[in-house]
C-alpha cells in the first residue's frame, strides 16, 4: 500500500512537476511563435507554397527555432539548474557532462526538445484537469453540470456520485503521470546531458594525469625538502651538543644548514612554479625550464653536504656523468639522495658505500651502509615514503631496484635505462 501512496507523499513528484510546468512555460513562446508569428510574416509565402506545405515550411521554422535556441549556453546553465534543483536523479549528483562534440550538443538539442514538448503536455493537463475535478466534485450539491454554458442534468441515484469520484480519479491519475514522466525523465537525463563514453574516458585520463602530477610533485618534496630538513635537524643538534667546546665543528654545521636550506629553497621554488598556472611549458625531457634541476653533475655537492652532517660517503664513480640523459640523470640524482636521507634517519652516523657506473645503456648504482640499531627494516616498515619514492621513479622509467639486508648491511640497488624500451622489470626485497 506504501508503494501505490508513495507518489502522492513523495516530495519528488511535485519537484518533478515544477519541473515540466518550467518545460511548458518554455513551450508556449514556441507556440506562438509557430501559430501566429511566423504565419503573419510568411503570409506572402502561402499563395505560393499552398496551404499544407505551408504548414510544415512553418512547422520547420519552428523546430529550426528551437534548435537553435537550445545552443545558447544559457539554455543549457538553466536546464543544468533545474535538473539539480527540481528534477533530481544520478545527473543532478554528477552534473552536466561538459560540451566539446556536436554529438554531445545533439543530444542537448533532443533533450530540451523532450522537456518543453512533454512540459507542454502535462502543463496543459495541469491547466485543465484541477478545474475540472472542482467542478464534477460540486455536481452533488448543484445538480447538475455547467459546460460551456450547456446545462447538463445528472442522473439520479448512486449514479449521480460517479461524476464526483471520476473529478478525484482523474486528479490521482494526473498526479501518477507526472510521477511517471518526472521519473521517467530522471532517469534519461544523463543519456542526454551527461558525458560520453570517450567524455569519460577522457576525464579518467585527465585525472590520472593530474593524480601522476600531484604524485611526482610530492616525491620532489620528500626528496629534497626531506633530505635539507634531515641534514639540518642532525646539524643543529650536534652544533647544540659541541656549541662551547667545538666552535670549529659549529661553524662547519651553519655552514652545512645555510646550505641545505638555500638548496631547500631552489627546490621549493621549483614545485611552486610546477603549481602556478602560468607555470612555463615543458621540456621535451618533461621537467620545468622554470629551475633547473640537480642532476648526477651535482652529485659531489650532495655527497659533501651529506658528509657535513657527519655521514662518511665513500663515492666511486665509473664512467661519465655528463653521457648520462637529462631525466635519468635528475631521476638518479633523487634516488640517491633519497637513499643517503635514509640512511640519516634509520641508521644515524654511520659509512656509506656509493657507486655510481655510467654502461653504454644503463647508470647503475649500489649504496651500502652498515645497519643502524635498530637497524632500517624495522624503521622502513613503518609506512615511510622513501622506499616506496624510489620504487615510483625506478618504474617510470622502466628500471630494476632491489634493496633489502645483505648480511650486516642494508644494500640498494638501482639499474635505470638510459634510453626507453631497455628494462621492463621491478623487485623489491
Amino acid at each position: 500500500m506504501s508503494i501505490v501512496l508513495r507518489p502522492l507523499t513523495d516530495g519528488r513528484t511535485y519537484r518533478r512537476w515544477a519541473y515540466l510546468i518550467l518545460g511548458g512555460a518554455l513551450f508556449v513562446p514556441y507556440l506562438l511563435a509557430g501559430t501566429v508569428l511566423l504565419p503573419i510574416a510568411l503570409i506572402r509565402v502561402q499563395a505560393t507554397l499552398g496551404n499544407i506545405t505551408f504548414v510544415l515550411f512553418v512547422f520547420l521554422c519552428t523546430a529550426l527555432l528551437v534548435v537553435l535556441t537550445s545552443l545558447i549556453p544559457a539554455v543549457r546553465t538553466v536546464e543544468g539548474a533545474a535538473i539539480r534543483e527540481l528534477l533530481g536523479g544520478p545527473l543532478a549528483e554528477h552534473g552536466l557532462g561538459a560540451v566539446r562534440s556536436w554529438p554531445a550538443r545533439s543530444r542537448a538539442t533532443c533533450w530540451f526538445v523532450l522537456h518543453i514538448l512533454l512540459g507542454g503536455l502535462v502543463s496543459t493537463a495541469t491547466l485543465f484537469v484541477p478545474p475540472a475535478a472542482v467542478i464534477a466534485l460540486t455536481e452533488p450539491f448543484v445538480g447538475g453540470l455547467n459546460v460551456g454554458g450547456l446545462h447538463l442534468l445528472a442522473p439520479h441515484g448512486w449514479g449521480r456520485w460517479a461524476i464526483p469520484i471520476g473529478g478525484l480519479l482523474s486528479l490521482l491519475v494526473l498526479d501518477y503521470l507526472v510521477a511517471g514522466v518526472g521519473a521517467g525523465l530522471a532517469r534519461l537525463a544523463p543519456a542526454f546531458l551527461g558525458p560520453s563514453q570517450a567524455e569519460r574516458l577522457a576525464a579518467v585520463e585527465e585525472q590520472a594525469q593530474a593524480l601522476a602530477q600531484r604524485n611526482r610533485l610530492a616525491r620532489e618534496l620528500h626528496d629534497s625538502v626531506g633530505h635539507a630538513l634531515s641534514v639540518v635537524s642532525i646539524q643543529a643538534g650536534a652544533a647544540g651538543r659541541v656549541l662551547e667546546t667545538d666552535p670549529d665543528f659549529v661553524r662547519r654545521a651553519l655552514s652545512a644548514i645555510e646550505e641545505s636550506a638555500r638548496s631547500a629553497m631552489t627546490d621549493l621554488d621549483h614545485v611552486l612554479g610546477l603549481l602556478r598556472e602560468d607555470a612555463p611549458t615543458r621540456e621535451a625531457d618533461g621537467d620545468s625550464a622554470r629551475t633547473p634541476q640537480p642532476t648526477l653533475r651535482e652529485l659531489d655537492q650532495l655527497v659533501d653536504s651529506t658528509r657535513l652532517a657527519g655521514i662518511s660517503v665513500r663515492l666511486e664513480v665509473t664512467g661519465e656523468l655528463a653521457s648520462v640523459p637529462r631525466v635519468v640523470s635528475r631521476e638518479a640524482y633523487r634516488i640517491v639522495q633519497e637513499g643517503l636521507t635514509n640512511v640519516l634517519r634509520h641508521a644515524g652516523k654511520v659509512s656509506v658505500a656509493l657507486c655510481v657506473a655510467v654502461q653504454p645503456d644503463l647508470v647503475e648504482l649500489t649504496m651500502i651502509n652498515p645497519l643502524g640499531s635498530p637497524g632500517p627494516p624495522e624503521r622502513v616498515g613503518r609506512g615511510g615514503r622513501g622506499l616506496p619514492g624510489m620504487r615510483e621513479r625506478v618504474t617510470v622509467l622502466h628500471g630494476q631496484l632491489t634493496a633489502g639486508i645483505d648480511g650486516n648491511s642494508w644494500r640498494i640497488n638501482v639499474i635505470l635505462p638510459l634510453h626507453a624500451g631497455h628494462g621492463a622489470r621491478l623487485d623489491a626485497s
